[in-house]
């Protein structure tokens, strides 16, 4: 395995089986892939393609039934190698009575840190995660926003090279799916590898290098985001501000030479991008608001 590839996976088959041994669901069929040291690898598919089925083989919580699986230079079953990993579940397993401090203590104390380690990348980790004003509330009174960004503290303890995320962003508002999504890249950018699983097409688009897409526990699609979302039967020119005689001239020379003008039009932002925008922009100037147009004033004051 090249010094570069984290996971690789070689026809990764797994097969469940009922009370007698027989084949019941074949959940994973010969799922070939690698995973690059420091990207953002994105796996997708709808319910049943066998994306949590992989990240379990990967952990070694599941055996394969064909195949072969290594990470980070190890063998899937090697218990050693997740001394390396971090892993946020779809639904985090957390102790409800312990607070954050305590919560990260515990598992802290799980990779056998010494005391003063544990309290400083605990410090670290909340206020990362942006939990501070919440540090020493139960977990109990947390919202499952609140537990996902702790369970993503817990995936971040041990410091590790490869982090598995389930659903990141479930439960989130627009503003903590965009924390989340920034602290994925600062992972990526501090040499981080991050395989992650998500049905929110647009995260995955914001963050991740590749994708594989499964279905029906087969591979389907596999490759850079930016090249698969190309659409190679459309050219997309970009200018200043034109002219309408301008346009007109453009669009007779594209008739010429026997192209059809699809659309004019400026360029969009996306409704998240938005969201956020107007959120942080009404914390800076708080009492801004918007009045429609028909009261005869500006749309802000």
């Amino acid at each position: 395995m090249a010094d570069d590839i984290v996971i690789q996976t070689r026809n990764l088959t797994k097969i469940y089986r009922d009370f007698w041994g027989r084949k019941k669901v074949r959940a994973l069929n010969s799922l070939s892939l690698d995973v690059r040291k420091g990207e953002v690898f994105g796996l997708l598919g709808p319910n049943g393609s066998g994306k949590t089925t992989t990240l379990k083989l990967l952990l070694g919580l599941l055996f394969p039934t064909e195949g072969d699986v290594t990470i980070l230079g190890k063998p899937a079953v090697d218990v050693t190698k997740n001394e390396r990993i971090g892993y946020l579940p779809e639904e985090s397993y957390l102790y409800r009575f312990l607070n954050a401090e305590e919560t990260l203590d515990f598992y802290g104390r799980l990779f056998n840190m010494p005391a003063d380690v544990r309290r400083e990348r605990s410090r670290k980790l909340i206020e990362r995660v942006g939990l501070q004003h919440a540090r020493r509330r139960q977990l109990k009174e947390y919202s499952k926003g609140m537990t996902r960004r702790i369970g993503l503290a817990q995936a971040l303890i041990n410091e590790p090279d490869l982090i598995l995320l389930d659903e990141p962003t479930s439960g989130l508002d627009p503003i903590g799916s965009r924390d989340m999504k920034d602290l994925i890249v600062k992972l990526k950018d501090e040499g981080k590898t991050v395989v992650m699983c998500s049905h929110l097409l647009a995260d995955v688009q914001d963050v991740c290098d590749r994708i594989a897409i499964l279905d029906g526990g087969e591979l389907k699609v596999l490759g850079k985001v930016s090249e698969l979302l190309k659409d190679q039967g459309v050219t997309q020119m970009k200018t200043t501000q034109l002219s309408d005689a301008v346009i007109k001239e453009v669009e007779s020379l594209l008739v010429r030479h026997g192209a059809q003008m699809l659309e004019v039009d400026h360029p969009t932002t996306n409704l998240e991008d938005l969201f956020v925008k107007t959120v942080r922009e009404s914390a800076a100037r708080p009492g801004q608001r918007y009045i429609p147009p028909s009261s005869g004033n500006n749309p802000a004051a």
